[in-house]
């Protein structure tokens, strides 16, 4: 999705101003991006759409506090992300026993080319790097996001973010080298 942040910027501050009706073009553009990236996250569809409608509850009430208009979305997805991890947190036994079950089956990858086992591989390396480091890696090569949004997106410094990459690279590096993984 193309993310126009002047139209979001004049919806904010219709809405601001009290036209309703600006928060529901809002509604309608960024719903299904937000049960996206929770789904991301939570991988679970019937959550993803509460932390969605959990995340408008709080875009409700704090909107009025928005002072730069144009960053509305990535302070929403910020939302998203902050409300995703909060339940992820209090599943986090749940999750323990799942991450196990996890990096004990072969990670499914629905690629028919003949990268898929190499894919498989880094798959398989990347869930045994520290969570932080997981994130930073998903969102840049598969969410495509940049350093900056990264380090608003995770609330950290673009230092950080670069560091965090920097580093997780280099563990995959390792990881893939230990286990004699070649291209």
């Amino acid at each position: 999705m193309k993310i126009d942040k002047r139209s979001d910027a004049k919806l904010v501050v219709a809405f601001q101003s009290g036209d309703k009706k600006a928060l529901a073009t809002l509604v309608k553009k960024w719903h299904l991006m937000f049960c996206e990236k929770a789904f991301w996250l939570v991988k679970d569809a019937d959550l993803s759409k509460d932390i969605a409608q959990d995340t408008w509850k709080t875009i409700i009430a704090k909107i009025e506090d928005l002072k730069d208009t144009s960053s509305f979305g990535s302070w929403a997805l910020r939302i998203v992300y902050s409300k995703s991890l909060d339940v992820l947190r209090t599943k986090n036994s749940e999750r323990f026993k799942q991450e196990e079950y996890v990096k004990n089956q072969e990670v499914i990858v629905e690629d028919n080319n003949e990268n898929t086992t190499l894919k498989r591989k880094l798959l398989l390396a990347i869930q045994d790097l520290p969570e932080q480091q997981q994130q930073v890696i998903k969102l840049f090569y598969v969410e495509e996001y940049s350093l900056k949004e990264i380090s608003k997106t995770l609330n950290i410094s673009i230092g950080t973010a670069k560091s965090r990459l920097f580093y997780a690279r280099e563990r995959l590096k390792t990881i893939l080298k230990n286990r004699n993984y070649e291209k």
